[in-house]
């Protein structure tokens, strides 16, 4: 069976399908990749199922020697990379040979890229999904992120793919986020209101894949009243009784009792994922039609359909 080594781990490099749904009424998170859009776009370069088991690299990247020559893609952050001691393009397709590593240097923009391998990483699934939740240490290798010495199996490559589209702009020192209100809104303060949307936040150092802690205008409550824990979508934006909000992301817990003031549109979710301490975040207001027509243009990229 083909295979990839791990000879050196990164910072955090995890396997990520695109998460394990279906059991968030267990207790059980659904992990997947911080950023969807490169993870199944990488996939589509290697002519993947968008679902296929791929790499979530993180800010320091790996090196991977191949047990085969196989075909690989890397989307999302921009890193330096080479193979053979020959920079390997990102956002296509390229040929790693058998025993000649790929070599993860510099991040030059982003924080997480997508390694996909044609066939998809060979790993057995937890409940369907072949993702690493590191908060209930559950998928591949004990639900770690991957170290040296770590084999990771390759699929059959005789799957029918799909054609790739276009790789989203990177944000620069941060992102605007577009944002949906609530579903706790009328908890909040008009003032707090105001400021989730006209001031900027900092993603502060202790901050992960579960989600980002904001440093920035502190957002006030209406009462102190505690409340029920409910459901927590990716993209949900929390406030302690600190006023500081924190942005949930994909390793998010699966029910919260800190009330939401609003949530991150889908579309926007990919730019989220690409964000890393000390960047900055600005959430502007959005609309329900608006969402849905911004989650149309992101698949219509994800195609090659311009709009």
């Amino acid at each position: 069976m083909r295979s990839m080594t791990v000879t050196r781990g990164g910072m955090l490099t995890t396997v990520q399908d695109l998460g394990r749904w279906g059991h968030q009424h267990l207790g059980v998170p659904v992990a997947g990749p911080m950023d969807w859009y490169s993870h199944r776009l990488a996939n589509r370069l290697v002519g993947n199922s968008e679902d296929a088991a791929a790499l979530e690299i993180t800010l320091v990247g790996p090196e991977l020697t191949p047990s085969a020559d196989v075909t690989c893609a890397i989307a999302g952050a921009s890193f330096e990379v080479t193979c053979d001691g020959a920079p390997v393009t990102v956002n296509a397709s390229f040929v790693a040979r058998r025993g000649v590593p790929v070599k993860f240097r510099s991040r030059v923009r982003g924080a997480r890229a997508a390694l996909a391998v044609k066939g998809g990483f060979s790993v057995t699934p937890v409940l369907g999904s072949r993702a690493t939740s590191l908060i209930s240490r559950m998928g591949p290798f004990g639900g770690r992120a991957l170290a040296p010495g770590d084999v990771l199996g390759i699929g059959s490559d005789d799957g029918a793919g799909s054609s790739a589209g276009r790789p989203l702009p990177l944000p620069e020192g941060g992102a605007r986020l577009r944002v949906m209100p609530g579903p706790h809104q009328s908890r909040f303060t008009e003032d707090a209101v105001r400021l989730l949307h006209d001031a900027r936040f900092t993603v502060t150092p202790d901050s992960n894949r579960m989600g980002y802690r904001l440093d920035g205008a502190v957002l006030a409550r209406t009462d102190q009243v505690e409340m029920l824990s409910d459901a927590t979508p990716i993209g949900s934006i929390q406030v302690p009784p600190s006023g500081l909000p924190i942005l949930l992301m994909a390793d998010r817990q699966t029910t919260g009792g800190y009330p939401k003031i609003a949530t991150v549109i889908t579309a926007d979710l990919p730019l989220a994922g690409q964000l890393a301490p000390g960047d900055w975040i600005e959430f502007a207001p959005c609309t329900r039609e608006t969402a849905i027509e911004a989650l149309r243009h992101r698949e219509a990229a994800l195609s090659g359909v311009t709009r």
